[in-house]
């Protein structure tokens, strides 16, 4: 199971990183309040798993020292949320991939064999909810809006299109965990999200990008450079000054 926790912990510790990096520069101060709110969201579900993992362990670890103190290649979150934020089009069109997925993988979660972690996706669950309305409906507005942001949004999935597959592309450890009882079916969720996504497209007046060649190694620890520099980031104080409080 540490495999398993360890991925749904990372996707949200990083892709909340991210978004937490939009604080102070939001192109007006609703997105920019949305999108910390977000941020927020997303931390405390990290949170959650890694302190079930760190019970679990038994090592005397806490939630810190699996967020701050793991290298690159102990990270486990698919390749997608360590993306550059780029411009505002292409952190909605990255967000919106991870949420269409995100969504119907803690619906399917909440069904798990593990009491804590059936709870942990319910709980979340209530909070995806509206990432994936917030996500969705940015995507129709600058798809379905002026010429620049149609432009702007369908580049931005044209460049992130080669992630998604990884999102639905199980590890050995995710067939493991669905085999068990305690995770999740990627294939049985695929054609919600296929759904979602050709539905938001649709009224987005956008192209879908052609599938292809896919994008993969984050689920096992080979990870793009960007995660280097983004853990240099985020885990300075810890590391700076350990062990320290406030």
């Amino acid at each position: 199971m540490r495999d398993f926790l360890l991925l749904l912990a990372d996707n949200t510790q990083i892709l909340g990183h991210r978004l937490g990096e939009w604080c102070g520069h939001g192109p007006e101060l609703e997105i920019d309040m949305a999108m910390t709110n977000l941020a927020l969201d997303l931390v405390g579900q990290s949170r959650n798993y890694y302190q079930y993992l760190a019970e679990l362990e038994g090592k005397g670890r806490t939630e810190d020292d699996l967020a701050y103190l793991r290298d690159a290649r102990e990270f486990r979150n698919c390749l997608l949320v360590e993306q550059p934020n780029g411009d505002f089009a292409r952190t909605v069109a990255r967000n919106f991939l991870f949420d269409s997925w995100h969504f119907f993988f803690l619906q399917a979660l909440c069904n798990s064999n593990d009491e804590r972690l059936a709870a942990i996706a319910a709980k979340s669950l209530k909070e995806v909810t509206y990432h994936l309305r917030w996500s969705s409906e940015w995507v129709i507005r600058l798809g379905d809006g002026t010429e620049e942001s149609h432009r702007r949004i369908q580049d931005a999935f044209d460049h992130l299109w080669t992630y998604r597959g990884e999102l639905l592309t199980p590890a050995p450890f995710e067939t493991e965990a669905a085999s068990a009882g305690y995770g999740v079916d990627l294939h049985s969720i695929k054609p919600l999200t296929e759904d979602k996504l050709a539905d938001i497209l649709y009224q987005a007046t956008l192209r879908r990008p052609e599938d292809g060649w896919m994008q993969s190694g984050g689920k096992t620890g080979r990870h793009s450079e960007h995660l280097g520099y983004l853990l240099a980031e985020m885990q300075y104080v810890q590391r700076a000054y350990p062990n320290s409080v406030w």
